[in-house]
């Protein structure tokens, strides 16, 4: 497993909630359900997309979190020092892309967004890091969505609202996915 699937695993948020429960021994689907507060079908979503991605299995009938796979995932990644493209000022970069990097570098700290860019093509540069965090093909609820941006910033109406005017989110009926933006980065 790479660390971008292990990102991708755990990207989505009731994934994110349904391995937590598990990883707190939670050990059947009605226990994670009782945890979680999650509607039934929405764990067993989870718990089969977690299976099927080797972050969860069943042993003696009880659902067990795959903790090695966090070292599996990074076993055979190169070293980030040999890396020619990680700025020495700040070992851990946001995009591989040099001028992106800086743009991240520039308004995102500790993993929040400190202030939304005025000039269109630094915001655009963060609502396409931001995007990420969105699943395509996953249908978000609003609460969930602004749940997500609200970790990124206080304004997640204003974030949720470029988003969707940038074309990276739409949205039908309360309900939105991703339609734009990278897959990785």
């Amino acid at each position: 497993m790479t660390p971008e699937v292990l990102i991708r695993l755990l990207a989505e948020p009731v994934r994110m909630r349904v391995f937590a429960a598990v990883v707190l021994d939670a050990t059947t689907s009605a226990d994670v359900t009782r945890r979680t507060g999650l509607p039934a079908r929405d764990v067993a979503g989870a718990l089969r997309r977690l299976g099927d991605g080797g972050l969860v299995a069943t042993a003696d009938g009880a659902l067990v979190a795959r903790l090695d796979a966090f070292k599996e995932a990074v076993r055979g990644q190169p070293s980030r020092r040999a890396d020619p493209l990680i700025d020495p000022a700040n070992p851990d970069p946001l995009d591989p892309d040099r001028a992106r990097a800086a743009v991240l570098r520039a308004f995102v700290a500790d993993g929040r967004l400190v202030a939304i860019p005025a000039a269109h093509g630094k915001r655009r540069v963060i609502l396409e890091h931001i995007a990420t965090a969105f699943e395509p093909g996953v249908r978000y609820p609003e609460r969930e969505v602004d749940a997500l941006l609200r970790t990124w910033h206080p304004d997640h109406a204003a974030l949720r609202r470029y988003l969707i005017d940038e074309g990276l989110l739409t949205r039908d009926a309360g309900v939105y996915w991703r339609i734009g933006g990278p897959t990785i980065h």
